[in-house]
C-alpha cells in the first residue's frame, strides 16, 4: 500500500491514481467538458418509457439548464416481472431526443456483447451498480472509443471502484467518469447512503472526474436537492438527477424522480452553491 494525502491505496492501481504524466482528467463529451470549471447536469428519466415521454424530458431538461440527458433503455431491475427497458427501441429514440435538443446522453450498457450497439447510438456508455465488476464488460468498453462513466457498486469500496476504472483504462480508454450513486448500509429510511466524501477523496487520489447521482442515493425526490448540494459543496463535478414529465406514472423510480416543477426549482436551489465553489453552471 501506498499512502496519497495520508489516503492508503493499493500500489498496483497505477491508472487511476494521480501521477507524473496526468494531474486531471477533464473527459470532453461533445463539447461539455466534465472535470473542468462548470458543475455537469445530468438529467433525464430512470428508464425510456415512450417517445412523448422522453422527448417531453429531454426539452425540459435542457430548458432547465442540464447539459447531458439521462435515460436507460436497457434496465437491470430485482425482480424479472419489472419493466426492463425498451432495449434499441429505448436507445433509437435517446437519439431521437439528442437531435431535438442538442444534449449528448448517457445510457447503462448491460452486457459486453452490446457494447458496439449502445455505443453507436450514445455518447457516454454507462456501467451501472451492479456491472461495476463485470471484467469482461469493463475490458469492452474500455476498448471504445466512448467515455465512460463508472458507477461505484453497492457494496464495492473506494479501492474496489479505482480497480475497476484501472480495468478500462488499461485497455487503452482514458474517458473515465466516476459515479458515486450511494452504498449499502444498514440503514433502511433510505434506499442507500450517500458517501458524499468520496468526491474529496477521489480528487485527493484520482485524476478522473466523479459526479454523485442522489436519486438512486436516496430514492427520495425530496432528498435529491440537498444531497446535490452537499456534493457540489464537497467538490463533485457534477450530479446525476432523474427527472420525469409525470413522475407519479413512471414505470421505474417514480419515487425518486423530480417532475418539471421540481427540477426548475431545483436548479435555482443548486446555483449558490455553485457560485460559492466559484464554478459555474
Amino acid at each position: 500500500m501506498v499512502a496519497v494525502c495520508d489516503i492508503p491505496i493499493p500500489g498496483k492501481i497505477k491508472l487511476a491514481v494521480k501521477n507524473d504524466d496526468v494531474q486531471k482528467t477533464i473527459v470532453d463529451v461533445n463539447g461539455v467538458k466534465i472535470g473542468g470549471d462548470r458543475v455537469i447536469i445530468m438529467a433525464g428519466p430512470c428508464s425510456v418509457e415512450s417517445r412523448e415521454q422522453v422527448l417531453e424530458a429531454a426539452i425540459v431538461v435542457k430548458a432547465g439548464g442540464a447539459q447531458i440527458l439521462r435515460g436507460g433503455a436497457f434496465k437491470p431491475r430485482t425482480l424479472p416481472y419489472s419493466f426492463q427497458g425498451l432495449g434499441e427501441e429505448g436507445l433509437i429514440l435517446l437519439a431521437e431526443a439528442r437531435k431535438e435538443t442538442g444534449l449528448p446522453i448517457v445510457t447503462e450498457v448491460m452486457d459486453a456483447d452490446k457494447v458496439e450497439l449502445v455505443a453507436s447510438y450514445t455518447d457516454i456508455l454507462q456501467i451501472g451498480t451492479r456491472n461495476m465488476q463485470n471484467f469482461p464488460l469493463l475490458k469492452e468498453v474500455g476498448r471504445s472509443d466512448k467515455p465512460v462513466m463508472l458507477k461505484r457498486g453497492m457494496s464495492a469500496t473506494i479501492n474496489e471502484w479505482l480497480g475497476c476504472a484501472e480495468y478500462i483504462l488499461a485497455e487503452g480508454n482514458p474517458n473515465v467518469i466516476m459515479c458515486e450513486r450511494g452504498i449499502r448500509t444498514f440503514e433502511t429510511i433510505t434506499r442507500n447512503t450517500v458517501d458524499i466524501s468520496a468526491a474529496p477523496i477521489l480528487h485527493a487520489i484520482s485524476h478522473l472526474p466523479v459526479i454523485v447521482d442522489p436519486s438512486h442515493g436516496t430514492g427520495s425526490r425530496f432528498l435529491v436537492p440537498p444531497m446535490s448540494k452537499a456534493a457540489i459543496a464537497a467538490g463533485a463535478d457534477g450530479v446525476m438527477v432523474e427527472v420525469h414529465p409525470h413522475p407519479e406514472e413512471a414505470l421505474c423510480d417514480g419515487a425518486q424522480s423530480l417532475s418539471p416543477e421540481d427540477f426548475k426549482a431545483f436548479i435555482e436551489d443548486i446555483k449558490p452553491i455553485i457560485a460559492a465553489t466559484n464554478r459555474r453552471l
